[in-house]
């Protein structure tokens, strides 16, 4: 890939930068890391009490919240390089990104990029420092590596329909199961179940922007999912994604977390989202469900986890 360069480099200001770390999508790592949180300490002998008297508790938990948002905004600014640099993006009928707009040089969006990468591997090498699990550093330099070639490199997967795969190994099992083994050592099967969830909103907030790119996306030679499977199944599986992790409070509740069912709540957000994503719709409706898709996800995490640690108490 060439990375041509304006003749004067253009300057983008804060806002522009902002936008270009794509904040409608970060609750997603939030919600992995409070899910991971809540499971590990529904986890702990003695519940909240005994997780909250373990020095390093809190800072292992802020420190995997780091981790997990620095790999976002890390690859979602490679994912605004590489499209931008590749061309994708000059189909693009969205909000404008950095590189493709020439808003900002590629190189400078590269660097920012791997900046946020480099920012999430030293708070991950500091976890690893304070629990010990120096296997995990493999687990971590797997997911840099990942996070790079979901649109970088000659072949990147992300233009091959494996965007939902990834976004569930990566946002859910790894992050939430990543998260409770940092705090708790070992993964439970509540932490399975939250795992899950945390993935399915992840696709569903995946699977909502790439329907609402669907056309350009085919022009572009971008076969995500949705362009694979057709307009029509993708929304099927929106809302199958939408809706299947209210489906596994259910699971919860057997082991004796009745206080779970709160995390249905973020039904409110949920099916308002479904009902625009499920149909046919114009870009800026879909933009719409995007934003309901991430505050549901949201909801759902920190009910849910809030539920966990008060049922441990």
């Amino acid at each position: 890939m060439s990375e041509p360069e304006p003749a004067q480099a253009p300057r983008p200001t804060l806002r522009q930068w902002v936008s270009g770390a794509r904040p409608r999508t970060l609750p997603l790592s939030v919600v992995s890391v409070a899910l991971g949180t809540g499971v590990a300490v529904a986890g702990t002998d003695g519940g909240g009490g005994a997780w909250a008297a373990d020095d390093h508790a809190v800072l292992v938990a802020v420190l995997c919240l780091v981790v997990a948002l620095g790999l976002q905004v890390g690859v979602n600014y490679c994912n605004d390089y590489s499209d931008g640099v590749r061309g994708t993006d000059r189909f693009r009928r969205g909000p404008a990104r950095l590189t493709g707009a020439g808003t900002a040089t590629p190189r400078s969006v590269l660097a920012v990029g791997l900046t946020s990468f480099a920012l999430a591997a030293v708070a991950g090498v500091v976890v690893v420092v304070l629990t010990g699990l120096w296997w995990m550093l493999v687990v971590g330099a797997v997911t840099i590596v990942a996070a790079w070639y979901y649109t970088g490199g000659a072949r990147p997967y992300g233009y091959r329909a494996l965007g939902e795969v990834s976004v569930f190994l990566f946002f859910g099992l790894v992050a939430v199961l990543g998260t409770q083994v940092a705090q708790l050592g070992h993964v439970t099967g509540a932490g399975w179940v939250a795992a899950c969830a945390a993935g399915l909103f992840a696709c569903g907030v995946l699977m909502v922007n790439n329907i609402r790119d669907l056309e350009v996306d085919r022009l572009a030679d971008k076969r995500t999912l949705a362009v694979v499977v057709g307009a029509p199944v993708a929304r099927g599986l929106y809302a199958v994604f939408m809706l299947a992790p209210f489906l596994l409070l259910v699971v919860l509740l057997v082991p004796g977390a009745p206080l779970a069912l709160v995390a249905a709540a973020a039904l409110v957000p949920a099916l308002p989202a479904v009902r625009i994503g499920a149909r046919p719709a114009a870009a800026p409706r879909l933009v719409t469900a995007l934003q309901l898709s991430s505050a549901a996800s949201l909801v759902y995490g920190l009910l849910l986890s809030a539920a966990l640690v008060v049922t441990a108490s």
